[in-house]
């Protein structure tokens, strides 16, 4: 959504910069002055938390990264030394170890409203792919930084899930096995596995950060998606992003922050395992190994084929089929407000990613595996079956014909059930001449 720029350096000197790094003008064009659709929801605001919790993390990260020991013998050691003994050191390891959970939740959330309302659709299918792009980053720093702490969980962790790639020795013979053993740095994960591990968490967040720059320029460029999904036809329907917008995102990340802070100050184990506060031991293997709780979806996928190589297929294909979103809905429609059949289907994803996420945590036997694999059938079939048959079959509702005609149907509506005239969902009534 290009708009003509209204900044004019107030000084000499913001005239000399302006000409040679215009980077004041960049950030009022861009953050404050940038025309954003004027019904856009609570929901848009978690961008915005999502930006909160990776400054968090990196913050956090930084300061750890100066007392951690990236030792086999010394690594549990120097998480207790943090914990006990460096100022305020606990607070920063469990609002880093909280904030992953935090960041994670957010980042779902953000992508089920991309799905809802269609954010995928021509022209954001860059801005789509780029948070894919983000979310497979998320998921590598958080694997590796999940296991620093060298707990039993994290310990085993690293070893079931680095063994993975041995499955590839199916398909070509031995080809896995050294994939893997690169991976260890060894013949057992060990020392230099856990400082390859602690090197690339450190560098990972930060490739993150380049690729969310990324993510904003692409949004940037359209403009952002709204609830009804129709494009701002005039003026009238959009408004500067700030104040109107920065305040609606800073009320959102306050009730975010107190959600944060209570499990920090009140349960900050509450997402983790008790078995990482276990020394890492391999000769004791634990009884029932789980990754957080983040990647319980994907694990269940991993279990529910029988075959190693088919499940590792699987479970790096569900986040992989989310970067051809964009061309397997074959609807011109974006938002589900007005397609009330994919809606149906989109709920029935929404909980069956939920229970995929349970049934990873659980044993992978009996009526847990097979409600992993109806559940792992229908996450696939919801994007390779679904959204391009569903797109061409059902028959989408009367959309408005702008925003302002919604933005308008709505405050009548609202007007109505005030007067006690119409329920609230009631349709509003013709306007009299």
């Amino acid at each position: 959504m290009a708009h003509k720029s209204n900044y004019v350096p107030q000084s000499a000197f913001e005239k000399w910069l302006d000409e040679r790094l215009p980077v004041v003008r960049l950030m009022k064009d861009q953050f404050i002055d940038f025309p954003t659709p004027r019904n856009l929801n609570y929901w848009w605001t978690f961008g915005g938390i999502l930006i909160f919790c990776l400054i968090a993390q990196m913050m956090t990260g930084i300061v750890l990264a100066m007392h951690y020991v990236a030792n086999e013998s010394m690594a549990f050691e120097s998480i207790e030394h943090i914990m006990r003994n460096v100022n305020w050191g606990w607070l920063i390891r469990y609002t880093h170890a909280v904030g992953a959970s935090m960041f994670f939740a957010a980042a779902y959330l953000h992508m089920f409203r991309g799905l809802y309302y269609g954010s995928y659709k021509a022209p954001r299918e860059i801005l789509w792919i780029l948070g894919v792009v983000i979310l497979l980053l998320m998921i590598a720093t958080s694997f590796m930084g999940y296991s620093l702490p060298w707990g039993q969980m994290s310990f085993w962790a690293v070893t079931v899930i680095t063994n993975l790639f041995s499955s590839f020795d199916s398909v070509i013979p031995g080809l896995g096995t050294r994939i893997v053993q690169w991976v260890w740095g060894g013949f057992s994960v060990g020392n230099p596995t856990l400082n390859r591990l602690f090197s690339l968490h450190y560098l990972l967040p930060f490739m993150i950060a380049g690729v969310v720059i990324l993510h904003i320029w692409a949004l940037h460029v359209p403009g952002n998606n709204n609830p009804t999904g129709i494009d701002v036809k005039r003026s009238s329907e959009a408004m500067p992003f700030h104040p109107y917008y920065t305040i609606k995102d800073g009320f959102a990340l306050a009730v975010f922050a107190i959600v944060f802070a209570a499990f920090v100050f009140y349960a900050p184990n509450y997402l983790g395992h008790s078995d990482n506060y276990i020394p890492a031991d391999p000769l004791v293997t634990p009884t029932h190994i789980v990754p957080e709780w983040y990647f319980l979806p994907f694990y269940a996928i991993l279990r529910a084929i029988p075959s190693k190589l088919f499940g590792v297929i699987a479970m790096f294909g569900a986040i992989m089929v989310l970067f051809v979103v964009p061309w397997l809905d074959s609807s011109p429609i974006r938002s589900l407000r007005y397609r009330p059949m994919l809606k149906l289907f989109f709920w029935a994803f929404v909980v069956t990613c939920v229970a995929l996420g349970y049934l990873g945590a659980m044993p992978p036997d009996g009526i847990y595996l097979l409600s992993a694999r109806l559940g792992t059938f229908y996450y696939f079939a919801f994007f390779l079956v679904v959204l391009p048959v569903v797109g061409r079959i059902e028959t989408p509702t009367q959309m408005p014909g702008s925003i302002t005609e919604d933005i308008m149907s709505k405050e009548r509506r609202r007007r109505a059930a005030l007067e006690g005239g119409a329920p609230a969902g009631a349709p509003a009534a013709p306007e009299k001449r």
